[in-house]
């Protein structure tokens, strides 16, 4: 890809701390195609070895990030597709319904938008599939496992539905709004060990809305806000995808496909990709340090190389069109409200975690000069 001339940026005072070992990937393997990250790994940045690896098969089920077996139980395909068809669904209703009025997006984020995005999306859910959206229950998979036990032990019934593979019809809360169609593939007459994984599949499906896309705006409101009233939203989404990509790794275990690749890949060597370091490229980016979103005014996000936000062209992520659609919509709420990031706030730390976003980022009102 032909690095277009970008002006430059403005001055920016904020710096981000990334944990230790994310400093070190940047630091020392920073426009590397390969190298050897343990004794069994490979870490992958060259996005031509990058591609033929990605294309070279499908993910396998303890592969896929979201998919993973639950609770001992394989996740097919069909099942893993009309799940997140059906959150699909529920994210293009509560998008089609009015916003409720005098919505406070100051605060601490990515918190604060968490909490909006769950109660615009799963608010009339019950709160024992909702609690499952609790950012507490990040600290421990421990935890989120006991409170998915303790709800699926409740006796009464849970929810309208038949089965997760079935067709489901939405039930009325008892303040009068529909539940989610998420919420009604929960089996009214299965089990408790039914209801366990049907609430352990709700949380899988679920946390892309809540998570991810608070994640992320976070990110775009550390690295760029304020904003120029002309930059499009969707181009400062896909800048806070290249710079902090949530998804900063994607995992590939040993396979035979992948010596036949690449030399330096051992049959037994693991692979780990990393959108981490192929979105700094110098060699694919301009200014690849700097938060620039003119620079997707003529790039097409599907075809710039080395830009795997959403994965790889051969298995695109399955929750795109709800990322895209609710992060547009955060942003919009955030400069409409002439909402910034408090400017006594000079550094933001990036700790380790399977979703990379900053921890906290102070968001305060400001006037606008007339």
């Amino acid at each position: 890809m032909p690095r277009s001339a970008l002006p430059p940026s403005r001055p920016h005072t904020r710096t981000t701390v990334f944990t230790p070992r994310l400093a070190a990937l940047l630091r020392d393997h920073l426009g590397k195609d390969a190298f050897r990250l343990e004794p069994d790994t490979i870490g992958v940045a060259g996005h031509e070895l990058a591609d033929a690896i990605l294309a070279a098969r499908r993910a396998t089920e303890t592969e896929r990030p979201t998919f993973k077996p639950l609770h001992g139980r394989s996740i097919s395909r069909n099942e893993a597709s009309s799940v997140m068809r059906t959150v699909g669904r529920d994210v293009r209703e509560a998008l089609s319904r009015p916003l409720r009025e005098g919505v406070d997006l100051s605060g601490p984020w990515p918190h604060t938008g968490h909490f909006f995005l769950r109660d615009l999306v799963l608010g009339n859910d019950p709160r024992r599939l909702r609690i499952l959206m609790s950012r507490n229950l990040e600290l421990t998979p421990k935890l989120t496992w006991s409170v998915i036990a303790a709800g699926a032990a409740l006796p009464r019934r849970l929810l309208a539905g038949r089965t997760l593979a079935g067709r489901t019809l939405a039930r009325r809360s008892s303040r009068g709004a529909a539940e989610t169609a998420l919420a009604g593939l929960m089996a009214d007459d299965a089990g408790y060990q039914a209801r366990r994984y049907a609430m352990g599949m709700y949380r899988r499906a679920a946390a892309p809305v809540c998570f991810t896309v608070s994640a992320l705006v976070a990110n775009a409101l550390w690295l760029g806000a304020p904003f120029d009233d002309s930059t499009p939203n969707r181009n400062i989404i896909y800048e806070s995808l290249r710079m902090l990509p949530p998804s900063w790794n994607i995992l590939r275990n040993a396979s035979p496909e992948y010596p036949a690749i690449d030399p330096r890949i051992g049959k037994g060597d693991d692979i780990l990709i990393l959108p981490l370091l192929s979105h700094r490229d110098p060699a694919l980016w301009d200014a690849p340090d700097e938060f620039r979103p003119e620079r997707w005014d003529h790039t097409d996000p599907d075809t710039a190389p080395g830009y795997l936000p959403f994965g790889h062209s051969s298995e695109r992520c399955w929750g795109r069109h709800m990322v895209m659609p609710l992060a547009e919509l955060l942003l919009d709420l955030v400069r409409g409200d002439g909402l910034t990031v408090d400017p006594a706030q000079k550094t933001a730390k990036v700790p380790l975690l399977g979703l990379l976003g900053v921890e906290e980022v102070r968001l305060i009102r400001v006037r606008r000069a007339v």
